[in-house]
């Protein structure tokens, strides 16, 4: 599909735009001194649930930027299962952020940046609902950037 632009914005996907979503979420994260993950989730074009990382300002270790997201969208549609929605996270889900997503059987999960130390599919590619799509590397330097440099300063302090 080609993109025809009428004015001076660049062109963007909708998996980009949403990306640019999850991108301002985590932006508050690393305002928080959290790690920098964003999370939004989409139905029907638009947004119904937004999270970031919690997990020092909650003290909870389960307090991740998909749970937030998570929790927020089944509010809103007032049901715990997510079917025809979208998951935009910064980074891809961790086993425990993609264990949930099987059970709100969300139909996609989108990310940016790949985690080749704790994302899911290190460990279990198959830990998704079976009807899920997995869409990975959208905006994929962003959303890595953020996220290195994070630690990158965390370390320099030390």
């Amino acid at each position: 599909m080609k993109y025809v632009s009428f004015t001076d914005e660049p062109i963007v996907t909708p998996d980009e735009f949403f990306m640019n979503e999850a991108l301002k979420e985590a932006r508050k994260a690393l305002s928080e001194d959290e790690v920098p993950i964003g999370a939004v989730i989409v139905s029907g074009g638009r947004i119904i649930g937004r999270g970031y990382n919690l997990t020092e300002k909650l003290n909870d270790v389960t307090a991740h930027a998909e749970m937030q997201a998570f929790t927020a969208a089944a509010n809103f549609l007032g049901g715990k299962y997510l079917k025809d929605c979208t998951l935009y996270v910064t980074v891809e889900p961790c086993v425990m952020c993609a264990g949930a997503s099987y059970w709100t059987q969300i139909s996609r999960i989108v990310y940016g940046a790949h985690d080749l130390k704790l994302g899911f599919k290190r460990i279990n590619q198959r830990i998704t609902h079976p009807k899920t799509e997995v869409i990975g590397g959208i905006k994929e330097n962003e959303c890595a950037t953020l996220i290195k440099d994070f630690f990158l300063s965390k370390r320099n302090k030390t």
